[in-house]
């Protein structure tokens, strides 16, 4: 009796994202590396991005391959150099291409950022499927040009739909965040976090977060305010200033009784779970950390952010009443303590501004994107796992 042969086993998932440049395209890209490993446990999962970003940091760091090729950023800024960006374009793409053989990849995705692009391209040269998350309000002009290319978008905010071609039909899946956020209870973990970041536990503390690399401008205007406020036991102030500014930052704080510096936040649950006000810039990652954690900020746009993307970030929070817009020219130490001194006297307030945020759906995005993921993948008895 004849029997047929048993099936050739399903090779192990394989997916390359291209995510780079900042923190607020990365992080997003490594939660949902995690998601995909949580799924789908022996997934090989690999990152495309360049040797200029923070991915060549991060990346490794997290435990995951990073490939880079030769993509120059989508900047008017560049000068002449922009009109080498098809070229550019093209020769990371057909480097893009050879990498997803290698890794024998079932999808590629680009988290936004220059360097995801080429991935894009790069896997509809390779006949490969792909998807686009676009993490900002609005779009990015890497994912404004990627979007021609693939007809699956997702979105962090509904709101940056109408700003890309095909976004009517975009997913609205949100902001994949570390699972450690994800899921946080402030309360609970308040006293740990103030310990582990040498913070009183009877003060006020305001985190002043500026982004990956830190803000000129926020730090500036944080120590003017520690000064400002050198004499009131009850507040202290936690300045994250990237490493770059750490050693005149803390200089210039000297032995302030009301403030210390700090180049990273390597635990962010333990920063939000502190803190009963943040000062930040306003990219995706860090609004869609604050809607899901429900902590009070005071949100001041990078103002050089193409299409102004920071603004109308900020926005999402402080049209709901769980955020103030401060713009940037106005952000000095006065002009804060103007502005924070009435919510620290009534924490009623802040607690308002607290209970106003709206998660979204930022804590399942990561799975929501990975559910799409495997979808493309063509591993749809995996989604329950995701």
């Amino acid at each position: 009796m004849l029997t047929s042969p048993p099936p050739s086993p399903r090779p192990p998932l394989s997916v390359v994202i291209g995510a780079g440049g900042t923190g607020g395209h990365i992080y997003p890209g490594l939660a949902l590396a995690d998601a995909l490993r949580r799924a789908v446990p022996d997934a090989e999962i690999s990152f495309v991005g360049t040797t200029r970003g923070l991915e060549t940091r991060l990346i490794p760091g997290a435990g995951y391959r990073l490939h880079t090729v030769d993509m120059i950023p989508f900047d008017p800024s560049l000068g002449a150099r922009r009109y080498l960006l098809p070229a550019a374009l093209l020769r990371s793409a057909g480097q893009v291409r050879t990498i997803l053989r290698e890794q024998r990849a079932q999808v590629a995705v680009g988290m936004g950022g220059y360097p995801s692009a080429p991935v894009i391209l790069g896997a509809k040269i390779a006949g490969l499927p792909s998807v686009i998350h676009e993490s900002n309000a609005v779009p990015g002009r890497a994912n404004q040009f990627a979007a021609r290319l693939t007809p699956h978008l997702t979105v962090a905010f509904d709101r940056s739909r109408a700003h890309l071609a095909g976004g009517a039909w975009a997913r609205v899946v949100g902001m994949p965040i570390a699972a450690e956020l994800a899921g946080l209870d402030r309360t609970a973990l308040r006293g740990e976090a103030r310990r582990a970041l040498g913070v009183p536990q009877d003060v006020r503390l305001i985190v002043f977060n500026g982004g990956s690399l830190g803000a000129a401008r926020l730090t500036e205007a944080a120590v003017g305010l520690a000064e400002l406020w050198r004499g009131r036991p009850d507040v202290h102030l936690l300045i994250k200033t990237g490493p770059a500014a750490l050693e005149d930052t803390r200089r210039r704080l000297g032995a302030s009784p009301v403030a210390h510096a700090v180049p990273y936040l390597d635990r962010m649950d333990h920063a939000y779970a502190a803190a009963d006000l943040v000062v930040c810039r306003a990219g995706s990652a860090t609004v869609a950390e604050l809607a899901t954690t429900g902590v009070p900020a005071v949100l001041v746009p990078y103002p050089h952010a193409p299409g102004d993307h920071q603004t109308h970030n900020a926005r999402v929070l402080t049209d709901a009443g769980a955020g103030l817009l401060l713009p940037d020219a106005e952000t000095t130490a006065e002009r804060l303590a103007d502005l924070v001194a009435p919510l620290l006297d009534r924490p009623e307030r802040l607690a308002a501004m607290a209970r106003a945020a709206d998660p979204g759906p930022h804590a399942d995005a990561a799975r929501n994107l990975t559910s799409e993921v495997l979808r493309l993948a063509g591993h749809p008895t995996l989604l329950e796992n995701a």
